[in-house]
């Protein structure tokens, strides 16, 4: 018998949910801000010339963008800086360049914009902090088994060298210690020299042979001084039982011209070829959250890394509304991360429960959402995992939730270790640990129960 096959014409076809053109990257036209209309090519690939004109106040702002926002829009941000800003203002021209500030309606609805340079209306009016908010949410700090190296995992640890960014994101999980202190949150401050730290970071690796992988962050160690960066890692290199290394920099995507600097280009050549003569992964992990930041400056500084033998770069973005909390935003995104900038797309974190973050943050039924809608769409081993980062647990695929109360948003998550302040803990693998979706995600009867009370 001969199969029929039924011929479905062109106007038949039903549309895919998501479907994929490949656009080619573009790097923004700087000159089109009138301050910036006589930079050069040369100015602009300058990291230095980078640093030096990053924008730290709205006077500054103001002087790149001259009439193009209003002035309601600056005493919105001056607003949110005296208010309820947790970070501090520092935005490398990098950074700004990929939004579209033509207007100040453009400049409001940017993504870029959302959570670079937040403003007081951005933030949510009835709950701008969950109740169980918290400055350091995943107990960093209260792990340290030396000043700023937290051993939370069994086989893995995060060595904090230094407490600044070239960039400050406005939803920083590490608000509580990284950047200048802000209006309404004086900072916690590294007490150790740089050099005793690291110190002492080695020698608790040296002594803990259990430990495996050391994600090399801050901060951001693109703040490190190269030749101080280089020294660290080469004595972590020198240790038998490392066998991974990541090193953590927003900068990539935020300051590219810092990685394309000659004299980082050839250090990390020669980490990387030690690390690849002693078998142990190196890789660097950017922070991208939404697709304009990724140009074709971004480009050639992960390609260039990968050339010189760094074995992966890959991104670690964050899950929040109004940038990139749809399926299109994200396959957007990591379609031109994997595809046109060699950058492979790993987790998408939920925003951290920490304090004025609310406006943020999606709960756990919707990154379920988005988890199942990213599907089927890129190569398995480019599809991020949407992760939830649970307070004492630490990072949980959203749908390993154990229990879930959708009316008041509460999530319950197990473990299967112990962290490093659970070890004489008998009930620590037994218990549940609760997370709790954003008030304004909830249906009236959950959003007045947590009005009524004190939960």
């Amino acid at each position: 018998m001969t199969a029929i096959q039924e011929t479905v014409s062109p106007a038949d076809t039903l549309e895919q949910p998501y479907e994929y053109v490949r656009t080619e990257l573009v790097e923004p036209d700087w000159r089109r801000f009138p301050g910036w209309r006589d930079v050069t090519q040369t100015q602009w690939r300058d990291a230095q010339w980078q640093r030096v004109h990053c924008l730290r106040n709205s006077r500054q702002l103001r002087a790149v963008l001259g009439d193009l926002v209003d002035d309601r829009f600056y005493a919105d941000l001056e607003a949110d800086q005296r208010e309820l800003a947790t970070m501090s203002m520092l935005l490398p021209p990098q950074m700004l360049n990929t939004m579209n500030l033509d207007s100040t309606e453009a400049c409001y609805a940017d993504p870029v914009r959302r959570y670079m340079l937040p403003v007081r209306s951005d933030r949510d009016p009835r709950w701008p902090s969950h109740p169980h908010s918290a400055r350091d949410s995943l107990h960093e700090a209260e792990m340290w088994v030396t000043e700023g190296l937290t051993h939370r995992y069994p086989t893995k640890v995060l060595a904090e060298l230094l407490s600044t960014c070239p960039q400050y994101c406005g939803h920083c999980t590490r608000m509580d210690l990284v950047g200048n202190s802000t209006e309404q949150v004086a900072k916690h401050k590294l007490a150790l020299k740089p050099v005793d730290r690291q110190d002492a970071i080695i020698d608790y690796l040296r002594r803990t042979p259990g430990v495996r992988d050391v994600v090399v962050s801050g901060g951001d160690v693109a703040n490190v001084p190269w030749h101080q960066l280089e020294s660290f890692l080469m004595r972590l290199l020198d240790i038998e039982t490392v066998r991974d290394v990541r090193l953590a920099t927003k900068a990539l995507a935020g300051l590219p011209q810092h990685w394309l600097q000659p004299r980082v280009v050839e250090g990390l050549a020669r980490v990387a070829g030690t690390a690849n003569r002693r078998g142990v992964n190196l890789a660097i992990h950017t922070h991208v959250n939404h697709v304009r930041s990724v140009t074709p400056l971004v480009a050639e500084a992960a390609r260039t890394a990968l050339e010189v033998g760094v074995r992966d770069v890959r991104n670690q973005g964050v899950l929040m509304r109004g940038v990139n909390a749809t399926p299109a935003a994200l396959l957007d995104l990591c379609f031109a991360l994997q595809g046109e900038a060699n950058i492979l797309p790993y987790y998408f974190y939920m925003c951290d429960m920490i304090p004025n973050a609310e406006h943020w943050r999606v709960a756990v039924f919707q990154a379920q959402e988005l988890q199942h809608a990213i599907m089927g769409y890129l190569p398995g081993y480019a599809t991020p995992r949407i992760v939830c980062d649970v307070p004492y647990v630490g990072k949980r695929w959203v749908h390993q939730v154990a229990e879930y109360d959708r009316e008041r948003g509460i999530s319950y998550w197990t473990k299967n270790y112990r962290t490093g302040i659970e070890r004489a803990d008998p009930e620590a693998l037994d218990r549940r640990y609760p997370y709790y979706d954003p008030i304004s995600t909830l249906p009236e009867s959950g959003r007045r129960w947590w009005a009524a009370a004190d939960h």
